[in-house]
């Protein structure tokens, strides 16, 4: 993995977080406990801070980022995503907000300001404008998004099994790289 500093501010791990190789974290960026971080992500915390919780999983191609601080918008927009979220392949998050318990489909778009409340599925390929907020308990779908319909209790309790199923993926990982190191002292 590539971690690099950016005016001041170090990427910060929590415990037993696996980072791939060929992941980029840069500058205000911190990450809960039990996290993974999968091939090819980028997150930049450069002109703001991102803040990702526990046992989430950002997967690969992914492509973190947040909103500066202008004149347009004075306090610019960080990133923050909560525990237990899952967010899928090539997804872009960039200066929003993302509860618990949510799952971001694959090649998803959140954009600026847009506010993600806890159990919240939504689906692949989907756009989420500026400034909009899906309210939780539901699935959305759709460029732009759209309610779909309410959450099944099974979807409900899928958010837990997804987020445990990586963090039993990742710590597999984490031995693996464990395993190598030693062979190689």
């Amino acid at each position: 993995m590539v971690m690099k500093s950016f005016r001041g501010n170090t990427p910060q791990l929590g415990e037993r977080v696996w980072v791939d190789d060929s992941a980029v974290l840069i500058g205000d960026v911190t990450i809960g406990d039990d996290s993974s971080v999968w091939p090819l992500v980028a997150i930049r915390g450069d002109m703001h801070h991102i803040r990702i919780g526990a046992r989430t999983s950002i997967q690969d191609n992914s492509c973190l980022h947040i909103t500066h601080a202008s004149h347009y918008k004075p306090e610019g927009h960080p990133l923050s995503i909560g525990d237990d979220v899952t967010v899928g392949h090539m997804a872009m998050l960039h200066g929003c907000e993302i509860g618990n318990r949510v799952l971001v489909g694959m090649g998803t778009t959140i954009l600026d300001g847009a506010v993600i409340e806890d159990e919240v599925i939504i689906g692949a390929g989907s756009l989420v404008p500026p400034g909009k907020r899906l309210e939780s308990g539901y699935m959305y779908l759709g460029s732009p998004v759209k309610q779909v319909r309410p959450l099944s209790k099974a979807e409900i309790e899928y958010f837990q099994y997804a987020g445990l199923n990586y963090v039993k993926l990742k710590d597999e990982y984490l031995v693996d790289a464990e395993l190598i190191t030693k062979e190689k002292d």
